[in-house]
């Protein structure tokens, strides 16, 4: 979706953006409680952003476009190895990785994350930017009850970003164990100061 039409059919308010780094790897690990939070942050980030996407996604005129602007399908019903490199190899070479870490859509609290983050963050040593999107589940349009309210504000906000490992650089299953601990209680904390920033 482009960006045009994103401001043109809703009132996003991004704040925070400066916070992701200018250059190098960067990992956005944002809510999810609408469909429309990844399109929503890859209109108003300041940096491409590569989602993992569920292949479901992938079908008719939507498979060209989401390969055409660099997302990643991922079968999520198994270990899906060529998903998890085509991810490494954007902060390889110093891109920026979308990631909803509760793995689908829910309430956006992050009260349920996979250890999927946690695994890109560790192994990568790329910092994580949380992200918050606020408002898109707000009010149902009229016409479309699958997507807000048209001019409804959605508010973007990007919090301070962080390195999820302990510094030893270990991977093993209780390091990763703890840095998604380490993750949610960040995630959390953001999503909290993001409402009171966005006054929600």
């Amino acid at each position: 979706m482009g960006v045009g039409l994103m401001y043109g059919l809703w009132r996003p308010r991004v704040l925070g953006a400066w916070r992701v780094p200018a250059s190098g790897p960067a990992i956005l690990a944002v809510n999810h409680s609408h469909i429309l939070d990844g399109p929503m942050l890859m209109g108003t980030a300041p940096r491409p952003v590569h989602f993992l996407i569920k292949k479901e996604a992938f079908v008719g005129p939507l498979d060209p476009f989401l390969r055409g602007i660099g997302q990643i399908e991922v079968d999520r019903d198994t270990t899906d190895r060529g998903a998890v490199l085509s991810a490494l190899g954007v902060l390889e070479r110093g891109g920026v990785l979308g990631i909803f870490p509760e793995g689908t859509r829910g309430e956006g609290d992050f009260a349920s994350l996979r250890s999927g983050l946690a695994y890109f963050a560790v192994r990568s040593g790329a910092p994580v930017v949380p992200v918050a999107v606020l408002g898109s589940n707000d009010r149902p349009g009229r016409l479309a009850k699958a997507l807000p309210a048209l001019r409804s504000r959605i508010d973007v906000v990007f919090g301070d970003p962080f390195h999820a490992g302990d510094g030893s650089g270990r991977r093993t299953r209780s390091a990763l164990d703890e840095a998604t601990v380490r993750i949610q209680r960040r995630l959390t904390d953001h999503l909290a100061d993001a409402r009171r920033r966005a006054s929600r």
